[in-house]
């Protein structure tokens, strides 16, 4: 499949690249970082990344805004993204041909091509691959902004390295791509820079995080929480990996307010959560998972299927 991919981009005078919405260090780093390897391998070609941009992330990229025509006779790319509904600008079908890279379970089967690798720590990890096979094949360039970038995705989606996807192979790919003369120091301190309000929010979590005897965790941080903090629902979610050191901990949930829905945030030491978050409109790895409810009341639904599967797994 990395072969046709290759073969196909190289067909093409415009390539258009989409991501997920509410992108995250990965998103970013698949979508941007493939951009930056095109466009230096084909300076001939018109390559865009387009997308809503996320504020928090603005450091690493700024995502270009173009017109409908230019969809015309374009390949279009879709990153790090599972299903349809969650890509980032609804244009993405108005393409001559679409191709999905990911690495979250292929349950929304879209595309004309699909490489889907859920052993992949990351889309960005896959990105890299692709390079290496895209180097070989046609003589791919990685220019030092496209390593930072798919080095940041790898970053982010393995939490530092820290989380159980980080496999022999994201290292060595990680080693690779910290040879390229970017400063991987001013890199973590931009993407883990905690604002104050941030840390104050993170304290209220620590403080009224419930437990079960089950080892399921919950927290509710509602619109009042986040206009008491000055905090936005993204910079409250990102906050939902604090609890994974917490002892007696199986799976946990963030349920964050927004104005049109509220978010669920589904963490886990090894119970599957992914089913649970089907269930709510939503989906994801086994062990990290979001969905969407819309009502308060569901969140006691959310937490008894936690519950379930925690009780069950020994």
């Amino acid at each position: 499949m990395k072969k046709e991919i290759i073969r196909t981009i190289s067909l093409y005078d415009t390539i258009i690249i989409h991501r997920h919405v509410r992108p995250d260090p990965d998103a970013y780093g698949s979508q941007c970082g493939l951009t930056e390897i095109l466009r230096a391998t084909y300076p001939e070609k018109n390559i865009f990344a387009v997308g809503a941009p996320e504020p928090s992330l603005a450091f690493l990229y700024t995502p270009d805004v173009i017109e409908d025509q230019v969809y015309e006779n374009a390949l279009v790319i879709v990153c790090d993204t599972a299903n349809q509904a969650r890509i980032s600008d609804s244009r993405y079908n108005l393409g001559d041909k679409l191709i999905k890279i990911d690495h979250h379970p292929n349950e929304d089967q879209y595309g004309d091509l699909l490489w889907v690798d859920t052993s992949a720590s990351s889309t960005s990890e896959m990105i890299y691959e692709l390079y290496l096979a895209g180097k070989e094949q046609a003589g791919w360039t990685l220019p030092t902004k496209g390593a930072e970038l798919i080095y940041a995705g790898i970053v982010g989606d393995t939490g530092r390295f820290l989380f159980p996807n980080t496999t022999k192979k994201t290292l060595k790919y990680a080693g690779e791509l910290i040879e390229y003369p970017f400063s991987s120091q001013a890199l973590f301190d931009q993407l883990y820079e905690t604002k104050l309000n941030v840390v104050r929010l993170n304290g209220y979590i620590y403080q009224n995080v419930s437990l079960s005897e089950n080892g399921v965790a919950s927290v509710f941080i509602t619109r009042d929480i986040l206009h008491q903090y000055n905090i936005t629902p993204s910079e409250a979610s990102q906050l939902v990996s604090t609890l994974g050191n917490i002892s007696g901990i199986k799976a946990w949930v963030f349920f964050v307010e927004e104005a049109d829905q509220i978010r669920v945030r589904l963490r886990s030491k090894g119970p599957i959560v992914n089913e649970v978050a089907k269930k709510y409109n939503g989906g994801g790895h086994p062990l990290a998972a979001g969905a969407s409810i819309y009502d308060w009341k569901d969140a006691d639904l959310v937490i008894a299927d936690l519950e379930h599967i925690c009780k069950e797994n020994k």
